[in-house]
């Protein structure tokens, strides 16, 4: 019976075949070729008999258009290699996209992928490609994995060029520490290249092939920790200097000259980030390179996430703005009135003739009209006052009378709200699909640069509830506090997104929404969500909850869907 978890799992290496991403290309027989683990011949990969069992034990013959389990549409197949095939499919049952491994049972490496698989699920974590089913069924394991259509192999952004520092930075942090977290449950990777880490189209690094790939490939090591640790630093490096840090091409990446060995990044290219260049040495250090200053070198994925959380946090570049037009003056000009232009080829037009006042009334009937104005003014002026002093007096004895006092719920004008501060956030999740977790606190960090992005969806504005209910974050403002409103910024604009907003009892991601008290919901087209309590309430968690997202048209490598994305969110008390 088929298990249904979550984990990751790699399906293509860049050993000459294609990645399983949506931009996959054809697929390629490399089978009798040798693997190469960081650009290096990997002995402990199989022996030769379970290579030559491997290729006689070819999967049973599939097509476009075959079901398994009456259910996953095979579609395409984009990997062919040692006796396994790995494709691009369709789920029709949850109607979307997925990827399967398929060998036969009686594979030599098929316990091994099925074991893994189903261990990896166990981890959870959303950093890694998830694992969704892990099957035996008529004579074939299979095994079927999240298809990300937003995101985009390592390979293919590396090809463009190296990242910017504050890219590379995000890059080594997410990918050890999510690292970290996979060996603390006894995970490991082993096969950590450009093509078995994606990054989404909101800045977030996935790891593909946890644990799988390895089985796979027949892989196995004596020193895991140390391992997956230098893959990193070799992904650091070659995001750094668009260089493979050994003497080998690999990944669609140029390696070093011959016999010069291993040099640091910021000798290889101008430029490079100082601390950035020395942390990648130090995780390379297990082959043999030095430290520039002689730190400690990084043996396991967890010294090595310590080691990014102890650098001063590099910043992303500042946006920069089109610098306006200069200021236009009009013909009119303060203190030119009257005046030549200063402007000589322009003077016949910007000189304006100077109009002479009417002489003042000298006649018996013009002073007699003056005094009569002057006489009307000054009625006017005692009348308005006492209407003033009236309305005043009668204020004051309002405030100092009890029964004259308006009611809270009066038409008497209210006092704007102060806002309140936001202690965490976190992304709210009750079916156990995370979006992008690792952004909540971009919503919290006064940047609107920066933000938390769902992902995309087919069918929309309006979530469809059989496939997904909504997508949220939910807030913890420190104790609890009087909500009269919040404003959401919407990094997408559109018809339509829908916003509610629940008190919550924790901030707990999984909490059922039919627990929790509706506060006030908001439906907007712009940039900001204003969402208005018909009256204050008291909560001390909030779930900022959307049912309701605009289409976006394609741009780079991200498709055409329904999504949306949160700026920044505040409340008003």
């Amino acid at each position: 019976m088929a298990e249904r978890s979550t984990a990751a799992v790699d399906v293509a290496d860049t050993s000459g075949e294609e990645p399983l991403t949506a931009k996959a290309g054809k697929a390629t027989d490399d089978g009798a070729k040798a693997e190469k683990v960081s650009g290096r011949e990997n002995d402990a990969e199989g022996t030769d008999e379970e290579r030559a069992a491997a290729i006689e034990a070819q999967p049973p013959e599939l097509h476009s258009g075959h079901k398994l389990a009456r259910r996953y549409r095979l579609e395409e197949c984009v990997t062919r290699l040692d006796g396994f095939s790995s494709w691009r499919a369709v789920d029709e049952k949850l109607r979307r996209a997925v990827g399967v491994h398929i060998l036969p049972a009686d594979h030599p490496r098929a316990r091994p992928v099925l074991s893994a698989a189903r261990s990896s699920a166990l981890l959870g974590d959303p950093r890694f490609v998830q694992v969704l089913d892990a099957v035996e069924e008529n004579d074939l394991v299979y095994v079927v994995h999240e298809w990300l259509p937003d995101a985009t192999e390592l390979t293919t952004v590396l090809a463009n060029g190296p990242l910017e520092p504050h890219d590379a930075y995000q890059l080594v942090s997410q990918v050890s520490q999510a690292m970290a977290a996979a060996h603390r449950e006894g995970l490991s990777h082993l096969r950590i290249t450009p093509g078995s880490v994606l990054r989404t189209e909101s800045g977030q690094y996935r790891i593909r092939g946890l644990a799988v790939m390895a089985a796979l490939r027949g892989i196995t090591c004596e020193h895991p920790q140390r391992t997956d640790t230098e893959a990193i630093g070799a992904l650091l490096y070659a995001a750094l200097t668009q260089r493979w840090p050994y003497e080998n091409d690999a990944h669609g990446l140029t390696g070093l000259p011959k016999g010069v060995g291993l040099i640091a990044p910021d000798q290889v290219r101008a430029g490079v980030h100082r601390g950035l260049s020395e942390l990648a040495m130090r995780a390379l250090i297990n082959d043999g390179a030095t430290a520039s200053r002689q730190e400690q070198p990084c043996t396991t994925p967890e010294e090595l996430a310590k080691a990014v959380a102890a650098m001063p946090r590099i910043r992303p570049p500042e946006t920069s703005f089109t610098t306006p037009p200069p200021y236009q003056r009009t013909g009119y000009q303060q203190g030119t009135y009257g005046q030549p232009s200063t402007r000589p080829a322009q003077a016949s037009h910007a000189t304006q003739p100077v109009v002479t006042p009417p002489p003042p009334l000298q006649s018996r009937t013009g002073r007699a009209l003056k005094w009569s104005v002057s006489a009307l003014l000054i009625a006017a002026l005692g009348l308005g006052s006492w209407q003033l002093a009236d309305t005043l007096l009668k204020r004051e004895n309002d405030h100092d009378d009890p029964a004259n006092s308006q009611p809270s719920g009066g038409s008497s004008k209210k006092a704007t709200g102060k806002p309140i501060k936001i202690v965490e956030a976190g992304e709210y999740y009750p079916d156990g699909q995370p979006q992008h977790a690792n952004q909540a606190q971009d919503t919290i960090d006064g940047n609107p640069s920066t933000y938390w992005g769902s992902r995309g969806y087919r069918e929309g504005p309006d979530l469809n509830p059989a496939f997904k209910k909504g997508v949220g974050l939910v807030y913890d403002l420190g104790s609890k506090q009087q909500i009269s409103g919040a404003s959401i910024g919407l990094h997408y604009t559109g018809d339509h997104t829908t916003v509610t907003l629940y008190a919550a009892d924790s901030l707990s991601p999984s909490q059922p929404l039919s627990s929790m008290r509706q506060l006030a919901t908001g439906r907007t087209n712009g940039s900001t969500a204003k969402i208005k309590l018909k009256q204050p309430e008291k909560a001390r968690y909030v779930v900022v909850w959307i049912t309701a997202m605009p289409y976006t048209p394609a741009e780079g490598y991200t498709g055409a869907a329904y999504r949306q994305g949160v700026t920044e969110v505040s409340f008003t008390g």
